[in-house]
C-alpha cells in the first residue's frame, strides 16, 4: 500500500514505534557492562512487544521458500567475495581461524543466528514500517540501511560495511521477499570479515561503547555484539 494511502494515525504509530525502538536498540550499545546486559533483554522483550501488536503474515516477512533459489545468487556471491578475502588475508598473513571445525562451529553458532535477527529486525521491523511512512521504495531502503550503519558506528569497518550490505538487502528483500537467502549470506560475509581483518582494527567486531573501551587480548577472535 501506497504511503499516501495509510491513515495519519497508523503513519503516526510507525513513526513511534520506530524511534522507540531504535532509541532502545543505541542505549543499548552505548551502555557500559553490567548494565548493558539487563537492557539488552528489556530491549529485545520491548521490541518484540511492538512487532507482536502489528506481527504480519510469514509471505510478507520472507519467511516462505517462494523465491528461494531465485535469490540464492546473493549466497553464491558471498561466497566468491568470501573465499577472495580469504586468499588475498592469507598472502597479507592476517587470516586468523579457530583450530577444529567443531572450535570454528562453536566460535561462530551464536553470530549466525545472530545475523538472521538481524536481517528480520532490518527488513520486517525496521523497512516495514518506513515503507509506510516513505513515498518511494529506494528511499526507504536506503533510511533503513542509514539506521542499520549508525546503529554500528564508531568501528570504521562495520559501519561501511553495513550500510552497504543494508542498503543492498533491503532492495534485494524488496525484489525476492526472501529472508533466508539474506540472513545466510549476512552470515557469511559477517563470518569472513571476522577472519580476515585483524581483531586490532574491528576491536573483535564491537560497536558503540563496546568498540571504544575494547581491550587487546590473546584470546581468538570471536563475534560478541549485544
Amino acid at each position: 500500500m501506497a504511503a499516501s494511502r495509510i491513515p495519519i494515525a497508523a503513519r503516526r504509530r510507525d513513526l513511534i514505534e520506530l524511534v522507540v525502538a531504535y532509541a532502545l536498540i543505541l542505549i543499548v550499545i552505548w551502555s557500559p557492562r553490567p548494565w548493558q546486559r539487563i537492557l539488552w533483554w528489556l530491549a529485545a522483550a520491548a521490541v518484540l512487544a511492538i512487532a507482536s501488536f502489528s506481527l504480519e503474515d510469514l509471505q510478507a516477512m520472507g519467511l516462505r521458500r517462494e523465491n528461494f533459489l531465485r535469490s540464492f545468487w546473493i549466497v553464491i556471491l558471498a561466497s566468491l567475495l568470501s573465499a577472495a578475502a580469504v586468499v588475498l588475508a592469507l598472502r597479507l598473513h592476517t587470516l586468523h581461524v579457530p583450530a577444529t571445525p567443531l572450535l570454528f562451529i562453536k566460535t561462530y553458532a551464536g553470530y549466525i543466528i545472530w545475523t538472521f535477527v538481524q536481517q528480520l529486525l532490518m527488513q520486517c521491523f525496521f523497512l516495514a514500517r518506513i515503507l509506510r511512512l516513505l513515498p518511494r521504495a529506494w528511499l526507504a531502503a536506503l533510511i533503513t540501511a542509514l539506521i542499520f550503519a549508525v546503529a554500528h558506528l564508531p568501528n570504521p569497518i562495520l559501519a561501511p560495511a553495513t550500510l552497504l550490505w543494508g542498503l543492498a538487502s533491503c532492495l534485494i528483500f524488496l525484489h525476492y521477499r526472501n529472508i533466508y537467502t539474506l540472513a545466510i549470506a549476512h552470515a557469511i560475509l559477517g563470518v569472513t570479515l571476522t577472519i580476515t581483518v585483524p581483531a586490532a582494527v574491528h576491536h573483535n567486531m564491537r560497536v558503540g561503547l563496546g568498540y571504544l573501551t575494547y581491550a587487546h587480548s590473546h584470546k581468538p577472535a570471536a563475534l560478541s555484539q549485544p
